[in-house]
């Protein structure tokens, strides 16, 4: 293959890599998923994550948010090093990013905001009245209506769901948010306005993006830089125009295939 589109240096580009991965290995029994994987993430950038079945895109975002541990390497979030700092430390650091997994991962027995108001509960000495203001704030924030506040999970609709577990995700206001296949099992309208609501909500809050995804929709229309995992690793990042060089069979196919040329076209009407 060519060479990786190459990446200049944090200091000399003026870029701060808020989330630093260096040689991650990830073992589940005998089965190797990654082995020396390293990757940076830049202070207000969108970050789309992509790679085929089996390469690990879900199982990184869950390393780096501390639900699932690697077997070697060293993950750092904000210049802390995750997998050697001590409870309070991190408990810190976690109340500065937010997630939002594929299917939601919303609370059946609570409403809406009360779904929203929990990571304020666990995180955050915040008094009721305020804690309830600010929850319906990050309802309207994701474009959901006011009604929906009171609504539980069960009565909505699959883009109102994922609409809630964003708004839950930015209960906290983050400046790191974690999306795992964000526009899963969305039509196509709803996943290109959930697409736009993405990259609204980065731009007006400078927050940074780390996103999941196999849609090359939401990669043209929110994503800065693109990683690709594949033989175990980070194969390459670089920009969408980058992938178009890169000389792999995967990335070849992926990013020249027709759904790729739809996706192009789409973006440049």
């Amino acid at each position: 293959m060519s060479d990786a589109p190459t990446e200049a240096p944090a200091a000399a580009s003026g870029r701060e890599a808020v989330i630093r991965v260096r040689g991650l290995v990830t073992r589940f029994g005998p089965a190797v998923i990654h082995d020396g994987l390293d990757l940076d993430v830049w202070r207000g950038e969108v970050l789309g994550v992509v790679g085929g079945s089996g390469t690990g895109k879900s199982v990184l975002l869950r390393e780096i948010v501390g639900l699932l541990r690697p077997a070697e390497g060293s993950i750092e979030v904000f210049g802390v090093d995750m997998l050697h700092a001590d409870a309070a430390r991190r408990r810190e650091v976690e109340t500065r990013w937010g997630v939002m997994f594929q299917d939601g991962a919303l609370f059946s027995s609570l409403t809406v905001r009360e779904n929203v108001e929990a990571p304020m509960r666990i995180m955050a000495h915040i008094e009721p009245d305020l804690r309830r203001a600010l929850a319906e704030l990050k309802v309207a924030l994701v474009g959901l209506p006011p009604d929906a506040n009171d609504k539980y999970p069960a009565d909505l609709s699959g883009g109102m769901k994922k609409r809630a577990g964003l708004a839950r995700a930015m209960a906290l206001d983050p400046e790191i948010l974690f999306l795992d296949e964000p526009t899963a099992g969305l039509d196509p309208i709803g996943a290109s306005a959930f697409d736009d609501l993405i990259r609204s909500l980065q731009q007006a809050l400078g927050i940074t993006v780390f996103l999941v995804t196999h849609d090359l929709d939401t990669l043209h229309a929110t994503c800065d830089r693109v990683a690709v995992l594949a033989e175990k690793r980070v194969l390459v990042t670089g920009t969408m125009a980058d992938m178009l060089e890169v000389d792999h069979p995967w990335v070849h196919e992926y990013f020249h295939g027709p759904r790729a040329r739809a996706a192009l076209a789409s973006a440049g009407d």
